[in-house]
């Protein structure tokens, strides 16, 4: 497994949300995703356990796409992939983020 770990600037602070939630599932192609409350006000964490080596650049290029588009600031990520594709990190990480913040961007 390689560990990534990202402090991002958001697009804004996150709204709502309250206890942490869990999407997806480990599984071939898939991942899963916990979203909680960070301690910085402005940015936002994740760390990434992967099965796939090699791929920082387009893990940052992918959430930092992410955090610009989401008001995230204040939240924290801790994602366990298992070979996902960018298009379903991407989509993972919306489903976390409507399920802990309970609304649409």
């Amino acid at each position: 497994m390689e560990r990534l770990e990202f402090e991002l600037p958001s697009a804004r602070p996150a709204a709502a949300g309250g206890a942490p939630v869990v999407v997806g599932v480990v599984a071939s192609g898939n991942l899963e995703i916990l979203v909680e409350r960070a301690e910085a006000p402005d940015r936002c964490r994740f760390a990434v356990s992967t099965s796939a080596h090699g791929f920082g650049p387009v893990w940052r290029a992918v959430l930092e796409d992410f955090a610009a588009r989401r008001a995230v600031a204040g939240l924290a990520f801790s994602v366990n992939d298992a070979g996902a594709t960018p298009a379903v990190v991407g989509l993972r990480l919306e489903q976390a983020a409507e399920e802990f913040l309970g609304a649409a961007p």
